[in-house]
């Protein structure tokens, strides 16, 4: 946890900046576009990439739905996770994240910024409204990243089970999914050292409404993860790593 404590202490300047500038966006909102919002959050990312001395490298932009709205779905590492996919998106998008993470200190002006939605696991009722509300807005052009995982628990670059549910924003908005594939994501945040690190973001062929919508939700889950599963496998592969980043990690039996 040395690097996350670091980029905390060295950041200081800007995550003043940023509670103040969520809270003046959120008083002022009709003077700010989503492009604006999105600029600014972009620029948090940036700081705090440098701080951490953390490279992202970032493949299949070309893949990216040119227009309309789309949902984004990607394997869970760890608290890298968002800011290497908003470094490697150019277009405005936002994040669903869970009711609990996302009252953590940064995490909730930082969600505010880019009006992202939070899940709360615990309550049905409100669970359903946050979906029907993500349908809406995504019907309306809004990109949307989701960790079908719903947490990570030292799973390094092993996938785990994909839920099916938040499958359906894209089923009922019947909008192109798009997988995405992060790698190495964990290794930042893991491990005490503050040793330069490299991270990939790969954003997938989309997988158009007409191509699912014979499907379940937990079949879309399934075919979601295993061609997020083989690109991260393919990666591993041919990428030279660093010994150091396997330790501690649990191994997927």
């Amino acid at each position: 946890m040395l690097r996350f404590y670091f980029v905390i202490a060295v950041s200081v300047p800007y995550i003043i900046l940023l509670y103040v500038k969520a809270s003046y966006m959120d008083k002022h909102d009709d003077m700010f576009t989503e492009e604006d919002r999105y600029k600014f959050a972009r620029l948090i990312v940036d700081k705090i990439k440098q701080h951490s001395f953390i490279e992202t490298e970032v493949y299949g932009k070309e893949n990216l739905p040119k227009e309309g709205g789309y949902v984004m779905y990607s394997n869970h590492q760890g608290k890298y996770d968002m800011v290497g996919i908003i470094y490697g998106h150019d277009n405005p998008c936002t994040v669903v994240m869970d009711e609990v993470r996302s009252n953590l200190p940064v995490m909730k002006p930082f969600l505010n910024v880019l009006k992202g939605s939070t899940l709360d696991k615990d309550d049905m009722r409100s669970q359903a409204k946050t979906i029907k509300k993500l349908i809406n807005e995504v019907n309306e052009g809004r990109r949307y990243v989701i960790f079908p995982e719903g947490g990570y628990d030292h799973n390094g670059n092993n996938l785990q089970e994909f839920k099916a549910g938040s499958f359906k924003i894209s089923v009922r908005s019947k909008t192109p999914i798009v997988p995405v594939a992060i790698i190495d994501s964990y290794v930042p945040y893991s491990y005490n050292s503050l040793r330069k690190v490299t991270t990939q973001v790969h954003y997938l062929k989309p997988i158009e409404y007409h191509e699912y919508k014979d499907m379940t939700t937990e079949e879309i889950a399934l075919m979601v993860r295993d061609v997020i599963e083989q690109k991260v496998q393919e990666q591993l592969k041919c990428k030279k790593r660093r010994g150091f980043y396997d330790k501690r990690i649990r191994i997927a039996a």
